[in-house]
C-alpha cells in the first residue's frame, strides 16, 4: 500500500478540455466541427433519408398508377428544396459537435480524416458497422444462452430449478 507522502506526489491526471460554452462557438469552431461532421461518413446517413421519403410516397400510390408520372415529376421537381432540408440537419449536426468539443479538438479529428488513414478509416465504416452488427448479434445469442445455463446451475446448487 502506498504511503500517504507518495499518494501526494503522483501527478494528476489531465483535467479534460472543457466543453465549449452556449453562444461561444466562433466560426472558426462551427467550420471544423462541420468539417468534421461531413468527412467522418456521418452525413452518408442523411444521403439516404430523403430518397427513402420519396420511395415511401411512390409505395403509398401505387394504387393509383395514373399518378406515377406527374408524382416523379414532382419529387423531382422538390430535389433543391429537399438539398436545403439535409443542409438544415447537417448544420445541426455541426453545431451538436461544436458543442461538445473544443476547437482544439475538432482540428485534430480533422486532421485525422484527411490523413490517408483517416480516409481509409471513413472508407472501412460501413461494412465494419455492418461486420459488427452481424458479430453483436451472435454474442447476444451466445450470451444469453450461456447467461441462462450458469443462473440455472448456480440456482441448482442452492436447491431452486428454473425452466
Amino acid at each position: 500500500m502506498a504511503s500517504p507522502a507518495l499518494a501526494q506526489t503522483k501527478p494528476a491526471a489531465p483535467a479534460a478540455p472543457a466543453a465549449p460554452q452556449a453562444g461561444a462557438i466562433t466560426p472558426s469552431h462551427l467550420a471544423l466541427a462541420k468539417e468534421v461532421m461531413l468527412s467522418s461518413g456521418i452525413a452518408r446517413s442523411f444521403d439516404s433519408i430523403l430518397p427513402a421519403f420519396g420511395e415511401q410516397i411512390r409505395q403509398a400510390a401505387v394504387t393509383r398508377p395514373e399518378l406515377t408520372k406527374d408524382l416523379n415529376e414532382v419529387i423531382e421537381k422538390l430535389q433543391p428544396e429537399l438539398e436545403l432540408q439535409k443542409q438544415r440537419i447537417i448544420d445541426t449536426a455541426s453545431r451538436i459537435y461544436a458543442n461538445k468539443l473544443s476547437e482544439g479538438e475538432l482540428r485534430d479529428i480533422a486532421t485525422f480524416f484527411r490523413s490517408p488513414s483517416g480516409k481509409r478509416y471513413v472508407e472501412t465504416q460501413p461494412q465494419v458497422l455492418d461486420d459488427m452488427v452481424q458479430a453483436m448479434q451472435t454474442w447476444t445469442q451466445e450470451v444469453s444462452e450461456y447467461m441462462m445455463v450458469r443462473v440455472r446451475a448456480e440456482m441448482g446448487k442452492r436447491g431452486h430449478q428454473l425452466q
